[in-house]
């Protein structure tokens, strides 16, 4: 056991332990949370060794992700007061937790083969299991083992439980240990910690015992009174519940990309057609145009089911969930052939993308749709310069993004809105870049650009999506 982890255990003693596997986006704040409610929880983030330096950057008082909840920032240094939050990548830590909280990634792999079930993608649980039987062989009995992760369906009974059975086995323990899955709905943005500590939250356990001890716990972080729990049967039921919420949306995305290639070809703007269907109350959810889905979510949970249908229970696929995350998957390229369109030859022209976070207001990347632009324009022979006030590094194109002032410097031939930051519609950015006397394209995939600034700087040309009209 490192030295430093053994101080603050020693510091931490009388309190019970929390431990949080993965201190990604979910597990950072969730971390956070957990630190900061009434109980007297000493909670320990752990990640793996190659990251490192985030652990070193939350150990040294800095908050390694960069977002626009002032309320992250406020938990943050309440927990560096209290003393009672530590980073690590020694698993050793599992030996002392009373709760563990599971948030780390479990991705599937686009494009690869699965010859045994004839997929297009393919799901390796490996990482995931490896991650479990690191914890079950270090727990101590009696443990909570809470899965915040998306998994599919049916893998907290067919997955995890028999990892720990055969563990407890070998260390001849009894099957003394607690298993349950309530799944998060992290909004990493301006809601980022209320989408966790003050949002609705769906459990089950493996068990009953293990579903009364989700519940205890979920009720000392998770305001209940005013956001009630919600218990389902299995924690099949818990997986499933997640997968189908994301999926229902993947598809909502999927349906409107149709219509908005036909409302472009019709003349319509899909805009206004959208806003007076949404005034029946059945039909609020119908969403807008865009550039595309990103995330983490999105993009592979309606494959997760599937997977798991397949896999778990030899049922059949999910056909109409499989077919709109690849409708999905290319929705970024209706919005490259309108900019190549527009700019004719492509090679040596000047463009400015303003956003490349997949969700407003967040600084995430993964799987962001303006990536896809970006490398097709870059290897048409684009000269590109990328602007995100929230992203000091993309990482998946290696590429920093400019300084403000730079921006502001320089003349471009395109202007591409990428994510529709607040900062780039509500406080004047736009209107200054705007002010160029040379005409720009301005290309808008989410119909952000506010019509008094496009009726004031007349001598652009705009391309919405889904704008048909113009």
């Amino acid at each position: 056991m490192k030295h430093s982890l053994h101080h603050f255990l020693e510091a931490q003693k009388g309190n019970k332990i929390v431990v949080v596997q993965g201190l990604g986006f979910v597990g950072a704040v969730m971390s956070l949370i957990v630190a900061n409610c009434e109980e007297n929880y000493a909670v320990i983030g752990i990640d793996l060794p190659e990251n490192q330096s985030l652990i070193n950057r939350l150990n040294n008082q800095e908050f390694p992700i960069k977002c626009s909840d002032s309320k992250v920032y406020e938990y943050f240094e309440k927990t560096t007061i209290r003393g009672n939050f530590y980073a690590t990548s020694d698993t050793d830590a599992y030996t002392f937790a009373d709760v563990i909280i599971v948030d780390i990634n479990l991705d599937v792999e686009k494009g690869k083969k699965d010859k045994r079930l004839g997929n297009n993608y393919s799901v390796s649980l490996e990482g995931f299991k490896t991650a479990m039987k690191t914890i079950a062989l270090k727990c101590k009995p009696q443990v909570l083992i809470l899965i915040e992760t998306t998994v599919p369906p049916g893998t907290c009974q067919k997955i995890v439980k028999p990892i720990f059975e055969k563990a407890f086995l070998s260390r001849h323990l009894p099957f003394d240990f607690m298993i349950g899955h309530s799944y998060e709905r992290v909004m990493p943005g301006p809601g980022y910690v209320d989408s966790i500590k003050n949002f609705f939250r769906v459990f089950a356990g493996i068990d009953e015992r293990s579903t009364d001890a989700v519940e205890s716990f979920l009720k000392t972080i998770i305001s209940t009174e005013t956001y009630p729990l919600t218990k389902l049967g299995n924690t099949t039921a818990s997986e499933m519940a997640k997968v189908l919420e994301n999926s229902f949306r993947a598809m909502n995305i999927a349906f409107i990309q149709e219509w908005t290639e036909f409302a472009e070809a019709a003349g319509v703007n899909l805009y206004e057609v959208i806003d007076a269907i949404r005034l029946r109350p059945t039909h609020k959810s119908i969403m807008r145009p865009g550039l595309g889905v990103g995330g983490y979510c999105l993009t592979k949970d309606p494959l997760l089911a599937s997977w798991a249908s397949q896999s778990f229970f030899y049922s059949n696929k999910l056909k109409q969930s499989e077919k709109a995350v690849s409708i999905n998957d290319k929705m970024p390229l209706h919005s490259l052939k309108l900019l190549k369109r527009s700019l004719g030859r492509v090679k040596g022209k000047k463009i400015l993308i303003l956003g490349v976070s997949y969700l407003q207001n967040v600084g995430d990347t993964r799987f962001s749709p303006v990536q896809p632009v970006f490398q097709h324009m870059k290897k048409a022979g684009a000269s590109i310069t990328v602007h995100d006030p929230y992203v000091e590094f993309w990482e998946e194109v290696e590429v920093r993004p400019a300084k403000t002032e730079v921006v502001f410097n320089q003349r471009f031939d395109a202007v591409f809105l990428g994510c529709p930051h607040d900062i780039y519609i509500n406080n004047g950015f736009f209107e200054k870049i705007l002010r160029s006397k040379e005409a720009i394209f301005v290309f808008d995939p989410h119909g952000a650009i506010p019509a008094n600034l496009k009726k004031k700087f007349s001598h652009h040309s705009y391309i919405i999506t889904g704008r048909g009209d113009e």
